[in-house]
């Protein structure tokens, strides 16, 4: 330890209400510290996360002359930040402090009261004499590029988009498909309030394609992201589009010329229930009014021995160049939301459903592009055999509440069935019966739809469904699909015919969402949703600073969440932005030049691609603005040659001596 007799050290250990207080004594853990060395004042306090707590530390920095403090309270993710500006407020550099997390570390951990303390008290001794060895460290400030970069054209994506456009800042956005408006353009009405799905979608979508302060890029992808906060530089790969946007007014001549006589392609948009030519426009309302040749089945793309009619149909206007090429285009942001969406389950993972196997067994997002006017049908509802169905059930919960698949619940599911029941229940009289495990309805005006379900003559079941087969058993099953469940409120097990099966399937990450946080250097849960920098303090931010999350690409949510995390996704890039930089932690790692070998083993090995290779002086170089402190290549350099701030090798062992020297 440090005998620098200069070392004047104020602990301060937190109850944290109970939290703390109820497992570890802290008035005995305050009692010790005060008998270290170089600890001149020692206190224990209710709150010291409180105004009057800080107060607390600021006030003894003065009058005590203090020139280390040590906190030993909860997790320095919450208010590791808040100590050091109440230790700064004192007039002390904010680096000469260290805060032991003995909550989460300690109190939530264990049971034993003795124990605990003793183990608080081993976590005091490690802190107050590293802190001895702190250095006084100035943060970095990194100046903020005003543009953002929004990836993912759904409502969530169109909502940050809009809300940081109209703010005055430029903004790119990133779509993957021809067209904006995700997986809310397929829907036909929303809940609670039966609103039409278009009527709202829309006029935001043509906005976003009139926004002077709005690039929109569809059918293109993010392929590379360089940088840090900032001073992002990100590579989007443009697709070949085939056809002009810019030029393109979506009158279809082109689609009517094309001589592809028999189209046999499913289309996507209507979930294969309806087909398309190689060239089309996704569906009515997209945004761009464009068409796109999809190269994989345009004859004259494939083999060259086309009449290229469509060529001919838009001679006037010249928008379709079947030359164009991928572009691969470079801009600079200074911030990126991601809202990404999701995928729904595959029902076919669930053979038991007949899913694939039965005509009129369906998804929920296939009904709903049957219901809809602009769908495959006009909005009539008719089952495979042409005639409309008398009796319809849904099965809740597929895919999701489910060890076999997945065990999150996809929070949609029991409402966007309920909305469909009504609009069966008012389109085909149909009686209408609901298979659940339990109805989750916590949104505002969601028990009311509920309840308007039950009205409406909505009959509900719960149990989970064992099976879907189309085996009857008695006459009035004959030419119908038998639905086995076991009634868990009556008690029995029914066997339920109907004329068709709706499968409400639940949400899931998208496939390529490990690329895509490969990309942008962020963490997934064990789910594979994108990872939130805290699920109560940063909802919306990342662990990558700059980068933010919206939507669905975070978990399931329904329109009004995701709309609202937009908008809060938005408002922190805002933020960003109006501050004009951003303070960067000082813990980050350098090379002592004169040391370093040359080896590059720790080029490879970091992964925020800090470092870097000078060919002239043969030496490894770290870019602090690129380093976040991982400390992955002080670890492993084989010559030791790399330090980190806030983590040397002295300030390291003399934490670990003060555990050993406690035991």
């Amino acid at each position: 330890m440090s005998n620098d007799e200069s070392i004047r050290t104020g602990f301060y250990v937190c109850h944290c209400g109970h939290n703390i207080s109820d497992v570890v004594d802290c008035t005995a853990v305050a009692r010790y510290a005060s008998t270290l060395a170089g600890v001149m004042v020692s206190r224990d306090y209710k709150y010291m996360c409180s105004s009057p707590g800080q107060e607390l530390i600021r006030q003894d920095i003065l009058e005590h002359k203090l020139n280390r403090v040590v906190v030993a309270s909860c997790s320095p993710l919450l208010h590791e930040h808040t100590f050091r500006n109440a230790v700064a407020a004192g007039g002390l550099n904010p680096f000469l402090f260290q805060m032991v997390n003995i909550r989460e570390h300690d109190a939530w951990v264990h049971a034993d009261r003795a124990a605990a303390t003793a183990k608080a008290q081993a976590l005091v001794s490690a802190a107050i004499r590293r802190v001895a060895l702190h250095k006084p460290l100035q943060a970095t400030r990194a100046p903020i590029h005003p543009d953002v970069l929004v990836v993912g054209g759904g409502i969530a994506g169109i909502h940050a988009a809009l809300t940081l456009a109209n703010a005055g800042k430029k903004v790119y956005l990133v779509e993957r498909q021809p067209s904006i408006g995700g997986h809310m353009a397929q829907f036909d009405k929303t809940f609670p309030t039966l609103d039409c799905a278009a009527c709202i979608l829309t006029p935001k979508m043509s906005a976003v394609r009139s926004h002077k302060n709005i690039v929109l890029w569809t059918y293109s992808e993010v392929a590379k992201v360089d940088g840090y906060v900032g001073n992002y530089t990100v590579t989007v790969r443009r697709k070949a589009r085939y056809v002009d946007e810019n030029l393109c007014v979506g009158c279809q001549e082109c689609i009517d010329a094309c001589v592809f006589k028999v189209p046999k392609f499913p289309d996507p948009f209507n979930l294969g229930m309806s087909m398309q030519k190689p060239i089309y426009i996704p569906f009515p309302q997209a945004v761009p009014q464009a068409a796109v040749i999809d190269p994989d089945r345009c004859i004259q793309l494939k083999t060259g021995k086309c009449k290229k009619t469509c060529v001919e149909a838009c001679a006037d206007r010249k928008a379709i160049n079947l030359n164009q090429k991928e572009q691969l285009l470079e801009i600079k942001v200074g911030s990126i939301i991601t809202a990404t969406g999701f995928k729904l389950f595959d029902a076919k993972r669930l053979p038991e459903y007949g899913y694939g196997r039965y005509p009129d067994v369906m998804t929920t997002i296939e009904l709903e592009r049957l219901v809809s006017s602009s769908g495959p049908t006009g909005g009539e509802l008719r089952l495979r055999s042409g005639k409309p169905p008398t009796a319809v059930g849904f099965i809740l919960c597929v895919g999701s509440r489910d060890m076999r698949t997945n065990r999150w619940c996809s929070r949609t599911c029991c409402m966007h069935s309920m909305k469909l029941a009504q609009i069966v229940r008012e389109r085909t009289g149909a009686q209408v019966t609901v298979f659940y495990i339990d109805i989750r309805a916590p949104g505002k005006g969601y028990e009311e739809f509920y309840d308007r379900s039950l009205q409406q003559g909505v009959q509900f079941v719960r149990g989970r469904v064992a099976e879907v087969s189309d085996c009857a058993l008695s006459p009035d099953e004959a030419g119908k699909l038998v639905i086995r469940v076991e009634d868990t409120l009556a008690g029995f097990v029914r066997r339920v015919p109907l004329d068709l099966v709706v499968l409400a399937v639940g949400m899931e990450p998208q496939a390529d969402a490990q690329e895509m946080r490969r990309i942008l250097n962020m963490s997934c849960s064990a789910e594979g949703w994108f990872l939130e920098k805290h699920p109560k303090m940063a909802p919306v931010s990342t662990f990558t600073d700059g980068v933010f999350i919206a939507g669905c690409c975070q978990g399931p949510k329904d329109i009004p969440d995701s709309i609202a995390q937009a908008g809060a996704a938005a408002a922190e890039a805002l933020a960003l932005i109006d501050a004009g930089g951003i303070d960067q932690e000082p813990n980050t790692a350098y090379i002592r030049g004169e040391e370093c070998s040359g080896c590059k083993s720790c080029i490879s090995l970091c992964p925020y691609a800090a470092i870097s290779f000078d060919a002239e002086k043969q030496k490894a170089v770290i870019n602090p603005a690129l380093c976040k402190g991982c400390g992955t290549c002080v670890a492993s350099c084989p010559s030791g040659s790399i330090g980190q701030n806030l983590f040397e090798d002295q300030e390291v062992f003399e934490e670990i001596n003060g555990v050993l020297d406690y035991v």
